[in-house]
């Protein structure tokens, strides 16, 4: 067994006094301060990420967009310059390898983020699904850091920051799933190329900086120091997962898996069926297979991954991911259950350690922020 890999930043999440776990073969920071404090940081205020242990894809080529189409369930073909899109890397079964972003820079050349776990898995599909395209597809991930700060203040604090300018679209004109392109410069340093993404996995606005690696260190501490007075702390592991379960948004390996097709996760809008191919475009969907839903219940007492969903005495789906919701102050859990019980208003109960707790279907997400 290998020891797991560390981030360029690791010796400073050290410093912060973090505290470590094994994460997609990474050792990340959990927390810095406390759980509760980091992810009410992001809500009110803002909080950064290291997210450095993502994968990147460079994707180059006249062939690069019919390849995204035949390797991906979306239709990557129509974006345009500097849009991004949520995507799938499906198995031939349909079943999920693999959630990503996509980012067009050109109709030759696209950037992929994937997940740390699945880089692999990835990599593999994506050169055997390369043949007869004209396209050339680079693993960029031990060149590149990735930093996200997230958070109603997270344009004010990128507007704060010495060293960032040169932007291509303004920060306060930058839309939603689109990316800019700027040049940072650290302290007596020379300018490096900065791609600034209008993406998150917290549900509140934000942005995620794709750097080179040798510049990540001098952007973390600019943006500490930036963001400090405007209330960025920075945020670990623990607080992402109670934030992106809020927004409702699927964990591989937890809402998303081999097994899983993306139907069943409700993510079936994202499959572009009538495109002429793609890999998974042949796999039959189940009308019995579990599917995925909200619920919530009153009291302190949170369902967790593996905990079964009952109807009556019936088991009719287990909890994926669960916790007591910061925000709302009551707990929260996305589960897999049968189609019958999965309408909204679904009167249901949790199995939490033999006791059993009352829950509720409901619509997907549990918490959207105030445009």
């Amino acid at each position: 067994m290998t020891d797991p890999r560390t981030t360029p930043l690791h010796g400073r999440h050290a410093a912060l006094g973090a505290s470590f776990t094994d994460f997609g073969g990474w050792l990340m920071p959990v927390r810095y301060s406390s759980d509760l404090a980091e992810h009410h940081a992001v809500r009110q205020a803002a909080g950064l990420f290291d997210i450095s242990h993502m994968a990147e894809f460079d994707v180059r080529g006249p062939g690069a967009a019919a390849f995204l189409d035949y390797a991906l369930a979306g239709r990557l073909s129509a974006l345009v310059d500097d849009q991004a899109k949520y995507s799938l890397v499906l198995a031939g079964d349909g079943g999920i390898l693999d959630d990503v972003i996509v980012y067009r820079h050109a109709d030759d050349h696209y950037l992929i983020i994937a997940n740390a776990g699945n880089r692999e898995v990835v990599a593999t599909a994506f050169a055997e699904r390369a043949d007869g395209f004209d396209v050339t597809v680079t693993d960029e991930t031990e060149n590149t850091a990735l930093l996200a700060v997230q958070g109603p203040r997270a344009e004010e604090i990128l507007g704060a920051l010495p060293g960032l300018g040169g932007h291509s679209v303004p920060l306060a004109e930058q839309k939603y799933y689109r990316m800019a392109h700027a040049t940072y410069t650290p302290a007596g340093g020379e300018p490096v190329p900065v791609h600034v993404a209008r993406t998150g996995y917290t549900g509140e606005d934000g942005f995620e900086l794709v750097v080179p690696v040798a510049a990540a260190g001098a952007l973390w501490d600019a943006l500490l120091s930036a963001g400090e007075p405007l209330g960025l702390v920075p945020a670990g592991l623990a607080a992402r997962d109670t934030l992106r379960l809020e927004a409702g948004m699927p964990l591989y390996g937890h809402e998303l898996g081999r097994s899983i097709r993306p139907a069943q996760a409700g993510l079936g809008r994202v499959v572009v069926a009538d495109k002429e191919s793609f890999v998974g475009k042949d796999a039959t969907a189940d009308p019995d297979a579990p599917v995925l839903v909200g619920l919530v219940s009153d009291g302190r007492r949170a369902g967790r991954a593996g905990y079964a969903v009952l109807a009556g005495d019936k088991v009719v789906g287990e909890i994926t991911s669960g916790a007591l919701s910061p925000t709302l102050g009551h707990p929260i859990a996305m589960a897999f259950v049968a189609p019958r019980a999965s309408a909204p208003g679904t009167e249901l109960a949790l199995d939490v350690r033999g006791t059993r707790i009352p829950a509720t279907v409901t619509a997907l997400p549990f918490y959207r922020r105030k445009k």
